[in-house]
């Protein structure tokens, strides 16, 4: 029965229906506890909820949920002292539809403070570790999820993704992280960071598991202004559409300096793999590519500290002992509310948006955005996807980068361009250096999401490497 988990939705489907739909929960809940060592999770989620009807797309799969989609009832703390305490009294978006879809979620994992870091190093309750080697990181924001989808504790897990915070740690996990369309999934009850960039996404062990779970979370939605009304293609139905001439553009500036020999050999032989599966490589070039980074790290801390604006120790959150003025008040909650990077972002926003830096930084970064976003429509005048390695490296060591915030930013230096331009993108294993795993991402045009899918799901009927697992042996 628990063979199932290690086997992907399908055969989770069947063995729920089959043998009941607790019994996956349990073993997935047995598991967890199991890989404490990982400090995946932040809390585990034993309550008992009503079944769901037998015919439902995800009866009695177990999923665990990152820790900033709000779950009604159940502390939700976006790994932060200033939430702590916090009981949502409602239900993200993306958590409704999982339960109406018949999924059972086993927890919230752990990840960076408040969605803010590239190795979730960040968070109040400490570093989650990498399932392939504890010594190193598993990636952020979304490492609790990514890692306990790797460690094979559950077969899917929710990610949410900025700058690259599913794909990154996919990447370092060597499981498939599937960040979807901005407004392709409803941002209602995603506790904001950054919110024209934020977008809800999933981890997963293959392209097919997260076509299935994409068919149930995608979908306009009212309550999230920002959420696109449009109807949802049948991805699964997509998955086998061939590969022959799809052309793929090799973006150059994605195979730059700081790229590990390692890693773009890998890269390259997945794309040689693409070649022979009956797809055409189009060398292509993204001429600002170089500015995604500055852009970014201005645009995302502008709209943090105006987001975290709200959290002042009034009306929820950390509130300070015995303030002696308001002005008290405010300071000290939130310097013991926040961690330090959160704190620095915050202060980069502020500053970027304040009188007489605005147009030097903020309003230069929205028009290297719009240049970004450009160059993106002219490659897809010429190509179906772009595709390059998801992360410059493997994982990196515990502790490697912390100290170095230049050196952390560059760990999304391929990623964060998708989010400024609000494409879909996914990053699939695609070989291992040094025993660690590498990932291969793929970008489509807006809302192109099921032939990214199809492109993934071929890929990984001609290879094993997303059926690779820590401990396995090269």
């Amino acid at each position: 029965m628990s063979d199932a988990l290690d086997q992907g939705l399908r055969a989770c489907v069947k063995a729920a229906r089959e043998d009941g739909q607790d019994v996956l929960a349990a073993e997935a809940r047995r598991r967890a506890a199991a890989h404490g060592d990982l400090n995946a999770f932040i809390g585990l989620d034993t309550r008992t909820r009503a079944r769901a009807a037998g015919a439902a797309p995800l009866s009695g799969v177990p999923f665990a949920q990152k820790d900033n989609f709000c779950t009604a009832g159940l502390r939700t703390t976006c790994a932060s002292r200033m939430l702590g305490g916090f009981v949502p009294p409602y239900e993200s978006a993306v958590g409704e539809r999982l339960s109406a879809a018949g999924a059972v979620s086993i927890g919230k994992t752990n990840l960076d403070e408040f969605a803010m870091g590239s190795s979730n190093e960040t968070s109040h309750y400490g570093p989650v570790r990498n399932p392939w080697d504890l010594t190193r990181v598993p990636g952020g924001s979304s490492g609790g999820s990514a890692a306990a989808v790797a460690a094979g504790i559950v077969p899917f897990a929710t990610g949410s993704d900025t700058g690259g915070s599913v794909r990154q740690p996919a990447a370092f996990c060597g499981v498939t992280g599937l960040k979807p369309t901005y407004g392709r999934v409803s941002r209602w009850g995603l506790i904001a960071y950054a919110s024209s960039l934020d977008c809800p996404g999933v981890l997963a062990r293959s392209a097919e598991d997260c076509a299935r779970v994409l068919g149930v979370i995608a979908g306009h939605d009212p309550r999230d202004a920002t959420s696109a009304a449009r109807p949802v293609e049948d991805y699964l139905a997509a998955l086998d559409a061939p590969l022959a001439g799809l052309r793929i553009g090799v973006a150059r500036p994605y195979f730059g300096a700081g790229v590990q020999a390692g890693v773009g050999a890998a890269v390259q032989a997945a794309l040689a793999e693409y070649e022979r599966l009956g797809a055409r490589l189009v060398e292509i070039d993204l001429p600002h590519a170089h500015l995604a980074i500055p852009a970014y790290y201005v645009i995302a801390p502008a709209e943090a500290s105006s987001n975290l604006a709200r959290y002042d120790g009034v009306r929820f959150g950390h509130r300070c002992a015995h303030p002696r003025s308001l002005e008290d008040l405010y300071t000290r909650s939130r310097a013991e509310g926040f961690g330090a990077e959160v704190r620095r972002r915050i202060l980069i926003g502020t500053f970027a948006l304040s009188a007489g830096y605005y147009d030097a930084y903020y309003l230069s970064a929205q028009k290297a955005r719009r240049l970004i976003a450009s160059d993106f429509d002219a490659a897809f005048a010429q190509v179906d996807l772009i595709a390059g390695p998801t992360a410059p490296t493997t994982a990196f060591a515990l502790g490697e980068k912390r100290a170095d915030p230049l050196a952390m930013a560059a760990a999304d230096v391929n990623t964060v361009a998708v989010n400024l331009a609000g494409l879909p993108a996914l990053s699939i294993p695609a070989g291992l250096h040094a025993g660690l795993p590498v990932g291969l991402q793929l970008i489509a045009p807006a809302f192109a999401e099921a032939r990214l899918l199809a492109a993934a799901h071929r890929f990984q009927q001609a290879t094993d490497w997303h059926r690779r697992r820590p401990g396995d042996r090269p």
